[in-house]
C-alpha cells in the first residue's frame, strides 16, 4: 500500500460535519485553552472558500466585527473544532467569493437559497 494513504487513513478525523459550501453562513464552535481552563468560542460568519481534500482540507470563514472584516482559516481535521452549525445556505455562483471583501453595506449581502 502507498505510505501516504496509510498516514491519511490514520489521521482521518471521525467527526461528521454537515455539508456546506462557499456563501453559507455557519457557526464554528472552537475550543480555546487558556492556561488550565478550556472554553468553547463561537465564530459565526460566511464561508469564503473551501480548499484541499481529506484531513488536510481547510475552510475560511469571514465575519464583520464592527467595521473590520475578520477572517479565520479552520482545518477540517482539527481536534479543536467541537461542532459546526449551518445558519443559512447562500446562493453564490463561485467557489471562492473573495469579491465579498471589497463590498460594504447592502451590496455585501448574500441571497439565501430556497429549498
Amino acid at each position: 500500500m502507498d505510505l501516504m494513504k496509510v498516514v491519511n487513513k490514520e489521521l482521518a478525523s471521525d467527526k461528521n460535519f454537515p455539508k456546506f459550501n462557499a456563501g453559507d453562513t455557519i457557526t464554528v464552535h472552537y475550543k480555546i485553552i487558556e492556561g488550565s481552563k478550556e472554553r468553547i468560542q463561537q465564530f459565526r460568519g460566511v464561508v469564503i472558500q473551501k480548499k484541499g481534500s481529506g484531513h488536510t482540507a481547510t475552510f475560511t470563514v469571514r465575519k464583520m466585527s464592527g467595521n473590520i472584516g475578520v477572517e479565520r482559516i479552520f482545518p477540517v481535521g482539527s481536534p479543536f473544532i467541537d461542532k459546526i452549525e449551518i445558519n443559512k445556505h447562500g446562493k453564490v455562483r463561485r467557489a471562492r467569493i473573495f469579491y465579498l471583501k471589497k463590498l460594504t453595506g447592502k451590496s455585501a449581502r448574500i441571497k439565501e437559497k430556497k429549498f
